[in-house]
């Protein structure tokens, strides 16, 4: 038996309602989640909430992030400055598949304001449940950091 993924999530406050059910979606799987925030719909800067998520993946604290804001853009684009990040923005299961199979992303963004929440937790499901093929694409990624 594995030991279940440990889970590092957070958003901004156009991401705070989806991650409230996105935390009780993860714990009731069986994964230990940690919420670095935001902790209500009140405006907030993402980079706030971004940074530290994207660092507790990069250093090996959690398995695996999870970001939430309304276009998944800036979390994005905030957790790919982390030299050990590939965040990937996903709005179909697909592309969490694509992006765990073939680049080995490690960090899930998701657009609340362009999917509903129970897609939002098909494309998580997808994304921790799906493994890095490696082979050509291990040398890709190694390519990837700066």
């Amino acid at each position: 038996m594995t030991t279940p993924l440990t889970i590092a999530i957070g958003g901004d406050h156009a991401g705070f309602t989806y991650k409230t059910e996105l935390i009780d979606f993860l714990t009731q799987a069986g994964y230990t989640v940690k919420d670095f925030g935001a902790h209500s719909t009140d405006s907030v800067d993402y980079p706030d909430f971004a940074h530290p998520v994207a660092a507790a993946v990069e250093c090996g604290e959690f398995d695996r992030g999870i970001l939430i804001c309304g276009s998944a853009n800036g979390v994005a684009i905030t957790a790919n400055k982390h030299q050990g990040i590939r965040a990937a923005i996903c709005w179909q299961e697909e592309l969490a598949a694509l992006a765990r199979q073939h680049n080995n992303a490690n960090m899930v963004c998701i657009p609340a304001r362009f999917i509903d929440v129970e897609l939002a937790k098909a494309i998580i499901n997808k994304f921790l449940t799906t493994d890095f093929e490696g082979g050509r694409h291990a040398n890709r990624v190694n390519k990837m950091s700066c």
